[in-house]
């Protein structure tokens, strides 16, 4: 069973993340809403973050790199895997965070 967002089911991989990227705020909050997580500014900073990233590159970065694009960008300057794991307790912004960007599965180190 998928995510229904805005009254349609979207499909999902195994591990909840969508098929096809679904870039839409609904998406962004229904999924959140299913993840049992209440969505704050920093919250959405980093999903943005990500969002853009997806956009620009055609997917989405690792942990570390994550963490130094927010710092050095100024979208958030004091990011930190601490921070991130804290926001995104289920696998952190790397992985958490990407699914509730509505973002599909990525792609990263160790093949997550």
């Amino acid at each position: 069973m998928g995510y229904v967002i805005s009254g349609v089911e979207k499909e999902i991989d195994d591990d909840g993340f969508l098929l096809e990227a679904d870039l839409s705020e609904e998406a962004v909050n229904d999924i959140a809403a299913a993840q049992g997580l209440a969505l704050t500014d920093d919250h959405r900073t980093i999903i943005n973050y990500l969002r853009e990233k997806y956009k620009e590159d055609g997917h989405t970065p690792n942990l570390r790199n994550l963490i130094k694009g927010l710092q050095d960008d100024g979208a958030m300057p004091d990011a930190s895997s601490n921070k991130l794991f804290e926001l995104f307790p289920d696998g952190g912004a790397a992985k958490q965070g990407v699914k509730i960007a509505g973002l599909p599965k990525p792609f990263g180190k160790g093949g997550y």
